[in-house]
Formats: structure tokens, C-alpha cells, sequence
């Protein structure tokens, strides 16, 4: 069975609608999926791979197969393939970071070897992506004896429970066994096909989720190492403001702090999907739980009860780190503001003392310039009476009775004013001038 094609558009002549262009597949994404219909004892080998840019590849993969038996293959565009082959049938569904391949096969057998001998192993090897679930279920419909599990289960400890409101029993060691699959068995007590089929799926994808939720833990314990370096750092600076004596180590560690807030970035940059998808897969793990309906068996531990004492601390290790993560940011921030505020006290204080300098040396410019003018008055008197003299022996020269030297003692107050007023005058214009330039 492949995927539904689109429904049809509104066609009644009496209506005419704007028909938005994805309406159709989301009628039938609610339809996407269905649990398989499982008939009488069988066994089901399950495989989820990790997606990475393979997308095409995995398609063209699964086309080969529909190729080598001679049935319909999906389009490109399909997420599922639901088809039989003969002698086993194939559900493959592609999500959004995996894909998986579940395989039924019609036996009496539980875990028999030869199950899926005739799917093509050359096929199998060469699968696209990394393999990240392989579990075999063996569905039957006796109760086995504590000698059948602990043959099945190669001895390992177990746990089940009565689910499906008792219509059903589980168990499962939660491990890998010598041909590499994990196991689940699964007893069926009075359940109809359509709902084995669910159960079956329910059971798979309750494996699925575990372990993608538990990607995301050798991620955080790598990081909680990076976390405690970044952590010694931040404390070691913090206490270092305290102690800055001059601007030069204010920008040294505003610096370091960049460099810290960069690293911390980059591992939230790094590790904010995984984290997050964990969280995801954990919920729908609590989901599937919950739709399971568990009863606990006598002498075994129930399925929830292994997994919340298992698989939830490492959640919330994963959780605690990503809570470290946007902590750590949050402290960065404000001790760089706290750093930034104090290097901008500085510049601050640096330009106060820069201005009052700049005061003083346009005081000391002011008198300077001051002396000069008055200096500037002198000079400009004596070349001045030097003329009036000049003047004098010239009227003399041509038989005028002038004392030259009455004529200088007279022009000298006078040629002293005059000029001291001119000057002062000038330097009055010129003040004026640059005060009206400053103002525009």
C-alpha cells in the first residue's frame, strides 16, 4: 500500500472556492501512518536509521527493493511505503531525523533465525544512514513459562506487563541480544487484528523514541566537561573586576569575556536541536506509555517503571545541561554590562581629566596671548613715535621750529590709547566672529 494520493478539489457547480493549495494534504496527513493489520503469530523485525543528508539516497534504496520484487514503488515526494511481498511485508516510513523498515513475516516460531532469510542481505548491508534501533517482536498467542522467557531472553532480566486493558501481555529486556536485535514478546489475549497492529506499532515506537531521546546524552556529558572550564573561568573573571586597576586591564577582560560569551554561543548553536529533540522523544515516549495502558505483572518490573528510573535521569541530565547553558549565557550577559559599564566610567573620567586640562591650557593660552597683546601695544607705540620722530626732523628739516623730542612726549599718551583701543577692539570683533561660527 502506498501512500494516499490527493484528495479532490470542491467540484459542485453550486461552489466556487478558494481552495488553499495545501488542503488536501492536510486531509490526508491525518492518514499517514496507519498501524499495520496483524493476523495470527508472526514475527517482526524493526530497524530506525539516522537521516543525515541521505534523504534521496534512502528513497532510491527502498525503490530498489520494489524493483527487485516487481511491485509499485513510492514517489519521491512519499514519507511510508505499505506493501506486500510475498512472503513478508514492508512498512517504511520516513520522519523528519530517521526512517524506519519494519518487516513481517508470518511464523509460530519465536526469534527463528531463518525468519527473514529471504530478504536480500546484500540489500540490507548496503542501507542508507546509521543504524540506530534493530529489535525483533515475536507475536504469539500462548503464555510462555518462565523457562520459555529466560530461553528467549538468553537469561537476561525482564520486564512486562498486561496492556491493552489485559487483552495483551509484553515483555522485554530492554537489551541487545547475541544476533544484535533487541527483543520484545508479545502475547495476544483477545485483540483483533487492526488492534494487534496498533499494539505492535505502539511497542515500536515506544524503542524508537528511547533511544533517540538518548542521542542527545553523550552530547551533554561531553559538554558538561566544556560547561565546568567555562564555569571556573566566568567565576575567575567575576572576581577580577574587583581587582582592575587602569582601563588597559578593563579591556583585557572585556576580551576575555567576549571570547567566553562566543564559546557558550556556539555550543547552544551546536547543541539546541539535540536538546530539544530529546525532550520531544521523551514526551512521546510518556505518551506511549500512557496509551499502552499498563497493568503490572506478578515478579516483574512494569515497562514504565524501568524507564522512568532509567531513561528519565538521563533526560534530565540533558535537560540540566541545556539549563546550564542558557544560564552561563545569562550570567556572560550581565557581567559583560557590569565590565562595559565600568570601562565606560572610565572613558568617562578620562575625558573629564582631558577636558579640565584642556581648560587650564586655554587659561594659560589666554594669558599668554594677553602678555602678547600688551607686548604687541608697546612695539607698535614705539615704531609709531619712531615715525612721529621721523616726521619731526623732516618739518625741522625745512625750517619749522619743532622739538622733536616735545612733539614724541606729546604723541605718546595719545598713540598709546589709540592703539590699546584698536587692539582691543579687534580682539572684541574677532571673539564675536567665532562665537557666531561655533553657533552655526
Amino acid at each position: 500500500m502506498i501512500s494516499s494520493p490527493h484528495a479532490p478539489d470542491i467540484a459542485s457547480p453550486s461552489l466556487s472556492l478558494n481552495v488553499h493549495p495545501m488542503r488536501s494534504v492536510l486531509y490526508e496527513e491525518l492518514h499517514n501512518r496507519p498501524s499495520p493489520v496483524i493476523e495470527g503469530s508472526c514475527q517482526v523485525a524493526h530497524f530506525t536509521v539516522k537521516l543525515n543528508d541521505n534523504r534521496q539516497e534512502l528513497h532510491a534504496h527502498v525503490v530498489e527493493l520494489c524493483r527487485r520484487y516487481s511491485v509499485p514503488a513510492p514517489d519521491p515526494d512519499s514519507s511510508c511505503l505499505y506493501q506486500d511481498f510475498g512472503g513478508f511485508e514492508l512498512r517504511w516510513e520516513r520522519h523528519l531525523e530517521f526512517a524506519n523498515f519494519t518487516f513481517i513475516v508470518a511464523t509460530e516460531e519465536p526469534f527463528a533465525t531463518d525468519a527473514l532469510a529471504f530478504i536480500p542481505k546484500d540489500w540490507l548491508a548496503a542501507m542508507p544512514g546509521e543504524l540506530v534501533v534493530a529489535v525483533n517482536l515475536s507475536l504469539v498467542n500462548d503464555t510462555p513459562d518462565e523457562k520459555q522467557l529466560y530461553d528467549w531472553f538468553e537469561g537476561q532480566r525482564v520486564s512486562g506487563a498486561s496492556v491493552a486493558s489485559g487483552q495483551a501481555l509484553v515483555w522485554t529486556a530492554f537489551r541487545l541480544h547475541s544476533d544484535g536485535f533487541g527483543r520484545i514478546v508479545a502475547v495476544n489475549k483477545g485483540l483483533n487484528p487492526y488492534q494487534t497492529g496498533r499494539l505492535v506499532q505502539r511497542l515500536f515506537e515506544l524503542e524508537t523514541y528511547r533511544l533517540m531521546s538518548l542521542l542527545a546524552l553523550p552530547v551533554a556529558r561531553k559538554m558538561g566537561n566544556e560547561l565546568t572550564r567555562v564555569e571556573t573561568s566566568l567565576a575567575q573573571l567575576i572576581q577580577n573586576i574587583s581587582e582592575l586597576e587602569n582601563q588597559f586591564e578593563d579591556r583585557d577582560l572585556l576580551k576575555s569575556l567576549s571570547q567566553l560569551a562566543a564559546d557558550v554561543e556556539r555550543y547552544r548553536s551546536d547543541t539546541n536541536f539535540r536538546f530539544a529533540a530529546a525532550k520531544a522523544y521523551h514526551d512521546l515516549v510518556r505518551d506511549r506509555l500512557d496509551q499502552l495502558k499498563e497493568e503490572p505483572l506478578d515478579g516483574v518490573q512494569s515497562l514504565r517503571e524501568f524507564l522512568e528510573r532509567r531513561l528519565t535521569p538521563g533526560i534530565k541530565t540533558c535537560n540540566s545541561v541545556r539549563d546550564q547553558l542558557e544560564d552561563l549565557s545569562r550570567r556572560i550577559h550581565r557581567t559583560t554590562s557590569l565590565l562595559r559599564t565600568r570601562v565606560d566610567l572610565s572613558i568617562q573620567e578620562q575625558n573629564q581629566r582631558l577636558l579640565t586640562s584642556m581648560n587650564k591650557r586655554s587659561e594659560l593660552q589666554l594669558r599668554l596671548q594677553q602678555t602678547v597683546e600688551g607686548l604687541s601695544v608697546v612695539v607698535i607705540c614705539y615704531y609709531i613715535l619712531a615715525l612721529v620722530g621721523i616726521g619731526a626732523d623732516g618739518l625741522k628739516a625745512f625750517g619749522l621750529q619743532v622739538d622733536p623730542y616735545m612733539l614724541k612726549g606729546i604723541a605718546l599718551p595719545v598713540i598709546v590709547v589709540v592703539v590699546f583701543v584698536a587692539i582691543h577692539r579687534l580682539r572684541h570683533h574677532l571673539s564675536e566672529k567665532t562665537f557666531d561660527l561655533e553657533e552655526k
